[in-house]
């Protein structure tokens, strides 16, 4: 399954631009879900909702849709993956399963300043719910070894191809059985937005993917949803092309 989509669906710029003028702000998740079908909540990485938050977005969406869920940043940037049992305890209990068959990977970001740490990223690693999809994005060139592509494996965690515009390292590993792609701007982060020719070889790499999650975050100037359904497009013509060869 391949899945495209943005990174949050709150922004002040998408108004009267990508979100029709009139429409009200409580309809334009239901209006992005209906053009693209999967979605990031970010709003859970600064700080916890409640059961009734999750029930009410899956409720603004259709069945087949999925969402991916950004953990709590108390887990990746305060405490750095040390000592993080009552914090991931509280995260899950504030209604992140309430998504029901919309509950998509678990997206962990940590912070361009966090080093490797074997030790802490292996209990981390053994602290998540197996039963759950989880990726992990890292932002520090000691995290490309074996040694942690090799946890990664062990705990089917994905580890995030992460676009920044060469502001962190680039990871380009398959470590779990699904991938997961975050756009975050092809040259200024979180606003500049994708080239034809970039997008389609974007298109060209995630049409030959199993299964995979794709976000664009570069949300600032309203780039994201547009290159998101453009993509999906692409990928759709060209994997329609392929199954007509002889």
């Amino acid at each position: 399954m391949i899945r495209i989509g943005t990174s949050g669906w709150k922004y002040p710029e998408w108004r009267g631009d990508f979100y029709p003028r009139g429409l009200v702000q409580r309809r334009e998740l239901e209006f992005l879900a209906g053009r693209v079908d999967t979605i990031e909540i970010n709003g859970t990485f600064y700080s916890l909702r409640r059961p009734e938050h999750f029930r009410s977005w899956a409720a603004q969406t259709p069945p087949d849709f999925v969402f991916a869920v950004k953990g709590i940043r108390e887990v990746t940037h305060v405490r750095r993956l040390r000592g993080v049992e009552e914090s991931l305890r509280r995260f899950f209990e504030s209604g992140v399963r309430e998504l029901g068959p919309r509950l998509g990977p678990i997206l962990w970001q940590l912070p361009s300043r966090s080093a490797f740490d074997p030790t802490a990223t292996a209990d981390f690693l053994a602290l998540l719910d197996p039963s759950m999809r989880h990726a992990l994005e890292v932002r520090h060139e000691s995290f490309r070894c074996d040694d942690f592509f090799a946890l990664a494996r062990r705990h089917n965690v994905a580890v995030v191809y992460s676009d920044g515009g060469g502001r962190w390292p680039l990871f380009d590993v398959t470590t779990a059985d699904f991938s997961y792609i975050r756009l975050h701007g092809a040259e200024e982060l979180y606003i500049s937005g994708y080239s034809d020719h970039e997008l389609a070889a974007w298109a060209d790499r995630v049409a030959d993917l199993d299964d995979v999650f794709v976000y664009f975050d570069n949300t600032m100037r309203g780039r994201a949803p547009r290159d998101a359904m453009t993509l999906a497009a692409l990928v759709r013509d060209r994997r329609r092309r392929r199954k007509m060869r002889p």
